[in-house]
């Protein structure tokens, strides 16, 4: 690590700790995401570290959100996770067809949560560095008006931004019909640039087959030109970390 970098963290600690929050248990990675986030603004870093860990400490008091919390989410089986893409990042596919909106909002809310933690987690080599990411597929193939959630896209896509900082490296959109067009325009106006350049609509044969070179044959399903199996998110038993 660079020495400069290395200062920077140092300062990062001093002003997260400034607003009453310890940095002891995260590495520099973590850190560093933030600072990434934020385009290395310390201040402005050091805040959305608050931010979020004040989030989490209210959010998931006990650390994860267990299945038996997002019960109502589980049962479409709509949430596949495969394996890493060849960048060793997980992969996780949501089909939209099996998605309707939630009535319970908090419950939708932890789905997200218990979502993004179980995919991140499915790449830990024993214990978490901080710094990994995934990739998302959003398949709106066969989708009708009753499955059209703009709203609950929308906190995906916060929940990702304010509480997930660099952990997005790829979204793409699968199959998306004409009338989604407009939907996905506005949704579009709530992300930040940061996230719009990391979302990919799959459109054509060649933006296909760069999006099969681009994750691998092996944690792709069958159906998107892929060799593996479709799993279901609620299927999927991580290994105990380390510690």
């Amino acid at each position: 690590m660079e020495k400069s970098h290395e200062i920077v963290l140092t300062q990062m600690r001093k002003s997260v700790e400034k607003l009453g929050v310890s940095t002891e248990n995260y590495g520099d990675p973590t850190l560093t995401r933030f600072l990434n986030a934020r385009s290395m603004d310390l201040e402005k870093a050091a805040k959305m570290f608050v931010q979020w860990h004040n989030w989490r400490s209210t959010m998931v008091p006990n650390g994860f959100i267990a299945d038996s919390e997002v019960p109502d989410e589980l049962q479409h089986r709509k949430i596949f996770l495969q394996g890493l893409s060849k960048k060793g990042y997980p992969v996780m596919i949501v089909k939209a067809c099996k998605h309707f909106p939630s009535k319970d909002h908090l419950q939708f809310k932890k789905f997200v949560v218990h979502l993004l933690d179980k995919t991140i987690a499915s790449s830990f080599k024993g214990k978490e560095i901080g710094n990994e990411k995934l990739i998302g597929i959003l398949d709106l193939e066969h989708i009708t008006y009753k499955n059209v959630d703009a709203r609950g896209l929308i906190t995906g896509f916060q929940f990702l931004q304010a509480y997930y900082p660099e952990r997005l490296a790829k979204c793409y959109l699968l199959q998306m019909p004409r009338f989604f067009v407009a939907v996905w325009r506005m949704v579009s106006h709530f992300l930040e640039k940061a996230t719009l350049e990391k979302i990919v609509i799959v459109s054509n044969e060649d933006e296909h087959r760069d999006f099969i070179q681009e994750i691998g044959e092996q944690a792709l399903p069958e159906e998107y030109g892929g060799q593996a199996k479709l799993t279901a998110l609620q299927d999927v038993i991580l290994p105990q970390l380390e510690g």
